[in-house]
């Protein structure tokens, strides 16, 4: 038998959820079939999948050792690397990340891809304030997600209470992003877009449609225009490549976008400076009415730079 004392980061889950988590090897059907034989108890009573866990409930297992661990990873403590992130702002609850262009924003293969989740938590570990061996469903996480080719500020979440409110708060658009890019195509003016947009879940792509999808609001800001034109994007919605396909199906294709942009330009762009990401890099990160134990980022605005590549190109293109 083992027992599981419930903690902060582990409360307000449903136990289910817990255990799929706490046995990442075993399907739902385990679960339940333990739970209803009484194999798993709360505080040792029965309790039902839907029941929610308090910190300093007690979870007893009545299950052998070795069919513990072959439900579960036995990776709680591997460190992929040492490579730490770039870090703009922490504290006891979020950190804030300089994503570069060309990394994943977390690995979504078996195989291990450089990530910036496993780079923060190698972080964070490396720093003493996140333990595997003493958590036992939480690891900290990433709230808003970035395009392998999009660089810029990625929020990181070091407790689930916090991970919870930065969720709750996007989804409520209570957290603003905001964008750069450079476009091919003269946009002469501000413009606001609402469209419908459907993912084609096969190829990993996005297209505008009149009727069917899911809508989609995005705030363009005119920075600089010529034959190229320097915007400044606010991120309504987040919908997958919701900045791209916009400015595809406005005739404005982003510089580099290999997926939705102009082969050609991409191509000018390859000769001349080498450039082989996409124009792409969300720059800004304003906090709204964020509640409870994270009311105190209410109104902070946090900022990064173009990256230095990016940045000669505008001053190529556009001069001082």
């Amino acid at each position: 038998m083992q027992t599981i004392l419930i903690n902060k980061n582990d409360a307000g889950q449903r136990i289910d959820r817990f255990l799929k988590k706490y046995f990442e090897k075993a399907n739902l059907s385990f679960i339940y079939k333990n739970l209803r034989k009484k194999n798993i108890v709360v505080n040792k009573k029965k309790v039902v999948p839907e029941f929610i866990l308090s910190e300093g409930d007690k979870i007893d297992l009545f299950l052998s050792d070795d069919t513990i661990k072959k439900f579960q990873t036995g990776e709680k403590e591997l460190r992929r690397g040492k490579n730490y992130p770039i870090v703009i702002y922490e504290d006891e609850n979020i950190i804030l990340m300089n994503k570069p262009a060309g990394i994943l924003s977390h690995n979504d293969s078996k195989a291990f891809e450089k990530n910036m989740v496993d780079m923060m938590v190698d972080y964070l570990i490396a720093r003493g304030e996140y333990v595997p061996r003493v958590e036992n469903s939480f690891r900290p996480a990433i709230c808003n997600r970035l395009d392998r080719n999009t660089s810029g500020i990625i929020i990181g979440a070091k407790n689930a209470n916090s991970l919870r409110i930065i969720n709750d708060a996007i989804k409520k658009h209570n957290v603003d992003k905001f964008y750069t890019t450079l476009v091919y195509g003269e946009v002469k003016a501000d413009f606001k877009d609402v469209s419908k947009l459907v993912k084609d879940e096969k190829n990993n792509k996005v297209r505008v449609s009149k009727t069917e999808g899911k809508d989609s609001i995005t705030e363009f800001s005119v920075v600089k225009s010529e034959e190229y034109s320097l915007l400044s994007v606010k991120l309504i919605t987040g919908r997958t490549h919701q900045i791209r396909t916009v400015l595809k199906s406005k005739g404005f294709p982003i510089v580099g976008d290999i997926k939705y942009g102009n082969e050609r330009i991409n191509r000018k762009f390859l000769e001349k400076y080498g450039y082989k990401s996409q124009f792409l890099h969300n720059n800004k990160i304003v906090f709204g009415n964020l509640e409870g134990d994270l009311s105190y980022l209410k109104g902070k605005i946090f900022e990064v730079d173009l990256p230095e590549k990016e940045s000669k190109i505008v001053k190529d293109i556009f001069g001082d």
